[in-house]
């Protein structure tokens, strides 16, 4: 089990390398000055050589790419010395811990990762992330648990209800609900609910987890949660009842079924005890997916209902060009795919030892 836990945890790692490398080089090929944008209109070329220098542009495309790797691993190679080193330990970006000294001023060090700093606003990236990703987390996971929790009851009563016009109600619902973009459904979703209907819903178009109060200052309006919620939920609602109904199915008509009922067990007893438990394990990794992928896939959502999280901020960022910004968003989705699916791999794999024989 260890090898097998190990296994997966390195696999993971070669796939955030993976997609670490290509962001880099994918965003290291736009056209665009990095310089310009910092400075606007006091761009000058003295200035601009300035800034590239501190950035590092001015070194070659592959010394950058390793000084970015540098940056991201939390274990790395530091010269605490020499100030016009590529790999500078500069205290004003990195929080560290010495763990050892190799040479004149070479040092490894264990650190934060440092994900740069926004061309625009100068924070840290990680402290832009970190102020709102727990807002697009509560959204995330919100959505979810209202599309599985509706999803696997719809899909069980149109799997319960074959064939019959609920049925066919529910697959034709649930095909809507996967072919409609997730930003045209929001602002169907946002003007209906939010100007139309707003007298009897009580809702606004736009809004975000805490609002400003003149008064009372930040206050937490769980009301705003509602209409994103259900823009972001319709998707991963319509896959689990088609995944549902059918992994429910293809359980039903297995023998061992078919042996419970001539035992004499009641039909409930049969579909909850020994149906559901094992048609749901696809279900769950459905779950896991789509979790990982609210996360990541919020952007438009929140743009179009001003939800102050990091997918708002993605959104800006791309509009100003904020490379660094994007970049670190970017890394943090993949590290959030990665991390899922290296722990529904691990769950499967203690729950069923055939998993570990097969990988």
């Amino acid at each position: 089990m260890i090898k097998f836990i190990f296994k997966k945890i390195f696999e993971g790692f070669l796939v955030l390398f993976g997609v670490v490398t290509v962001i880099f080089f994918l965003f290291n090929v736009l056209p665009g000055d990095p310089a310009t944008v910092m400075l606007g209109q006091r761009a000058n070329k003295d200035a601009i050589e300035a800034i590239n220098k501190d950035l590092g542009r001015d070194k070659p495309l592959v010394t950058q790419y390793f000084m970015y790797l540098n940056d991201l691993s939390p274990i790395s190679f530091h010269n605490a010395d020499d100030k016009s080193s590529a790999y500078y330990l500069d205290s004003s970006k990195y929080s560290y811990q010495q763990l050892l000294a190799i040479g004149e001023g070479d040092v490894i060090v264990a650190k934060v990762p440092y994900l740069r700093r926004s061309y625009i606003t100068k924070r840290k990236v990680s402290e832009v992330i970190t102020d709102t990703l727990p807002e697009t987390a509560v959204l995330a996971l919100s959505s979810i648990i209202v599309a599985s929790i509706f999803g696997i009851f719809l899909g069980i009563v149109a799997a319960v209800k074959k064939d019959t016009f609920f049925d066919r109600l529910a697959l034709v619902l649930s095909a809507l609900g996967m072919s409609a973009p997730a930003f045209f459904v929001a602002i169907i979703i946002s003007w209906l609910f939010g100007y139309v209907l707003a007298d009897y819903t009580g809702l606004s178009p736009i809004g975000s987890l805490y609002e400003d109060d003149v008064w009372q200052g930040e206050m937490l309006s769980l009301k705003n949660l509602i209409l994103p919620t259900i823009t972001m939920g319709m998707r991963p609602l319509a896959v689990i009842v088609q995944l549902t109904r059918s992994s429910l199915l293809d359980v039903l008509s297995q023998d061992y079924i078919r042996t419970a009922r001539a035992k004499g067990l009641s039909y409930y007893k049969v579909l909850v005890k020994h149906a559901l438990k094992n048609a749901l394990n696809p279900v769950v990794t459905a779950i896991s997916g789509w979790f990982a992928g609210l996360m990541a896939g919020a952007v438009l959502v929140e743009k179009i209902f001003s939800w102050k999280g990091i997918g708002y901020e993605v959104f800006t960022a791309l509009e100003k060009n904020d490379l660094p910004l994007v970049m670190g968003s970017t890394v943090v989705f993949a590290l959030f795919f990665v991390f899922i699916n290296i722990l529904v791999d691990i769950t499967y794999g203690i729950l069923d030892p055939r998993v570990r024989r097969a990988k």
